[in-house]
């Protein structure tokens, strides 16, 4: 495994903690983790800069979907700066995922990410 690709799944690990933080100040921290300082987030739903602003948008996921989680699906996918992964958003009570998608990240020098672009796959009716 190359420096590139542990860089890369290191990095989409520490978004999907982001994700799956569990209260307001476990979120802050790890936004701040995984998002450089003006880093953004994308997707049909929302295009957010600044770690409050991300948090807020994750947040409001979190908030519409208790008993959920986030989980890698498939692997991580990347060169330079950039990797792609898919993703499910998990309901810890049955293992259902009515929520999946696809996200694309750029990386900053120090392997945080600069910019997200998401896609949703699967969305509930």
């Amino acid at each position: 495994m190359s420096e590139n690709t542990d860089r890369h799944e290191t990095a989409v690990a520490r978004y999907l903690e982001a994700w799956n933080a569990d209260g307001p100040d476990a979120l802050a921290k790890a936004v701040a983790a995984a998002w450089s300082a003006d880093g953004g987030y994308t997707d049909p739903l929302a295009d957010v800069r600044g770690h409050e602003s991300i948090a807020a948008v994750i947040a409001a996921a979190q908030e519409q979907f208790p008993g959920f989680s986030f989980r890698l699906a498939g692997t991580v996918d990347g060169h330079h700066d950039i990797a792609r992964f898919g993703w499910e958003l998990v309901d810890e009570a049955d293992g259902s995922a009515p929520v999946a998608g696809f996200d694309v990240i750029t990386l900053d020098e120090d392997g945080r990410i600069r910019g997200v672009h998401g896609f949703l796959d699967r969305v509930p009716a």
